[in-house]
């Protein structure tokens, strides 16, 4: 993944090409490191999708729109964006983070996305983080129904495939890396009656079983 293909996929051309840069360096590689435009990053997206929201769904009640904002900002959600953006090949990891599979930790995946969100407001404004937020969230956005989207991914799933009399989802541990204290799971979701084979992957066995479920939901969909 170059640089520029990194642009056209997120809709913004850099200024200053010094600012993509530090977003996607990890502070095991060098110094300036994404840490500081991951901190302005995460403030731009919460405020991004909470007026998205506002906007797209005027009958929400504030404790539906926290709900939801809570769900669209989590680490999974960040972590399959930057897996839709190959982000993982356009890191800059130190040696140690490569060899223990850095590139594809969720974690480090998601503060690389809300880094390069930071990277975006200081190069262009907020308006162009608004529709640089707004574009990696748009399939996201246009799924949501009000109401629905407080049950987890596991339990809409399996009310999807229940009222279709559907057989539950089988979730199986595919893979597990990292160290002790930073170890990454990686769970398979199998729907045989429909031959849907998805992944997830999460700091958590639960978490990997979240992912896999919401990919299945987004295909089904």
């Amino acid at each position: 993944m170059t640089a520029d293909r990194l642009e056209k996929a997120i809709g913004h051309i850099f200024s200053d090409s010094s600012l993509l840069q530090t977003a996607l360096t990890h502070r095991s590689h060098s110094s300036p490191h994404n840490e500081r435009l991951e901190f302005i990053g995460d403030s731009v997206l919460n405020c991004v999708v909470a007026l998205e929201l506002y906007r797209r769904f005027p009958a929400l009640a504030e404790g539906e729109m926290s709900r939801l904002r809570a769900n669209l900002v989590r680490q999974e959600t960040l972590h399959q964006i930057a897996d839709s953006l190959s982000l993982g090949e356009a890191l800059r990891l130190g040696e140690g983070e490569l060899k223990s599979g850095g590139h594809r930790r969720p974690s480090i995946l998601a503060d690389a996305v809300e880094a390069i969100i930071g990277a975006v407001q200081l190069d262009a404004g907020f308006d162009k983080a608004v529709i640089v937020v707004a574009q990696l969230y748009e399939s996201r956005l246009m799924a949501i129904v009000p109401g629905q989207q407080s049950k987890d991914p596991k339990t809409q799933l399996q009310e999807y495939l229940q009222a279709r009399r559907l057989t539950l989802p089988q979730y199986s541990l595919m893979d597990t890396s990292g160290e002790a204290h930073a170890q990454n799971f990686r769970v398979a979701c199998d729907i045989t009656a429909l031959r849907l084979h998805t992944e997830g992957s999460g700091q958590s066995r639960r978490a990997a079983e979240q992912m896999a479920a919401e990919c299945a939901l987004e295909k089904l969909k």
